[in-house]
């Protein structure tokens, strides 16, 4: 048997670049650079925007916002219950992968607190609320409210009802993502066997952020790892070992450059999924910097700059400019290209 190639830190990292369009921008299309990618987290609806920007050669601001409008991207809870925006198709299938397993991790972590709740019930006036066209949070939640059902139940509702989060809100016009509508009559819905789901989850985690192991898909997706596994012996993937001896699996032609390929400078947004854990092996964020992008003082991460495919520093905008804090000294000639890339995003943020 042929002893499966090791693949080092850096190698993983500007992999990782490559796929999440990081090395080189996108010239593709917005739905398929935003499937390429595995979607956008979208906890701040700006987010999308910026990442998108940092993505793609000719991103727009307003292409996103009437694609959300035209309802070829989707905004809805999904992955690790939180929001994301994707393409109309993978909305309804990674909706088949972690419905299932979500709904058991909500009856899991409330029912030593609360008890059976009346989730049946919940769903059903929810929906029936629904079917008169979109409604705001705070109704839906004042709705559910007057029937006597306990507050902690709304934040089980997006894993029982299909909701989308439907424009103007949740843009770059209007941030705060809290007008609903159910997914089935604002998008044409699709109906997806859990297997389908599960492999179509498999192959757009190896495609935006491979290779990688089984639990790193999970944790990306935000259901256990044995529901995963059994898929693994179904694909034609590629499989590899990281410098620890841990085997990463990968699509048969995913990119995988060289080591030494340079790494431009590149702005992130806030929670930008490329720095969350399930990334930890390609060291775009070094651990010591971790608790400073990720800090309990503040509900969300701080928003980033690269340097050599590794987070440098943290930006952010203000009159009118893009303001760097290093986190420790920067080669000269790294100074140079990131100032005239945060120029270039201030254009871009100041419209």
């Amino acid at each position: 048997m042929t002893a499966e190639p090791t693949l080092t830190s850096r190698e993983l990292n500007r992999a990782l670049l490559a796929r999440q369009f990081l090395l080189e921008r996108s010239t593709l299309g917005l739905i398929p650079t935003l499937e390429r990618i595995g979607g956008l987290q979208t906890q701040y609806a700006p987010s999308a925007y910026i990442g998108l920007w940092s993505r793609m050669r000719n991103f727009r601001r307003e292409g996103l916002t009437t694609a959300l409008e035209q309802r070829r991207v989707i905004q809805g809870t999904l992955l690790r219950s939180t929001i994301h925006m994707v393409s109309a198709r993978d909305y309804w299938l990674f909706l088949a992968a972690i419905r299932q397993p979500r709904q058991e991790w909500w009856r899991r972590i409330t029912r030593h607190e609360f008890g059976h709740l009346d989730m049946e019930g919940a769903v059903a006036a929810l929906r029936e609320h629904l079917a008169g066209g979109p409604r705001r949070a705070d109704e839906l939640k004042a709705m559910l409210a007057a029937r006597g059902l306990p507050s902690v139940i709304w934040g089980g509702m997006a894993q029982w009802v299909d909701m989308v989060r439907v424009p103007p809100s949740g843009t770059w016009e209007q941030r705060r993502a809290d007008l609903y509508s159910l997914a089935e009559t604002w998008t044409r819905p699709t109906a997806y066997q859990e297997s389908a789901g599960h492999e179509h989850l498999i192959r757009r985690y190896l495609g935006g952020f491979g290779p990688a192991s089984i639990k790193e898909i999970a944790d990306w997706a935000g259901i256990p790892p044995a529901t995963l596994s059994p898929m693994m012996d179904h694909l034609a993937l590629r499989r590899f070992r990281d410098e620890n001896g841990k085997q990463l699996l990968d699509l048969p032609r995913a990119p995988l450059p060289a080591a030494a390929t340079p790494a431009p400078v590149r702005f992130l947004p806030t929670w930008d999924a490329t720095l969350l854990v399930h990334a930890r092996r390609t060291e775009i964020l070094p651990e010591r910097y971790r608790p400073l992008v990720f800090n309990t003082r503040t509900p969300h991460s701080a928003p980033t700059f690269l340097v050599d495919g590794a987070v440098a520093g943290t930006w952010r905008f203000e009159g009118g400019r893009v303001e760097l804090k290093p986190l420790a000294p920067l080669p000269a000639s790294a100074r140079v290209d990131l100032d005239a890339e945060a120029r270039r995003l201030a254009r871009f943020l100041s419209g």
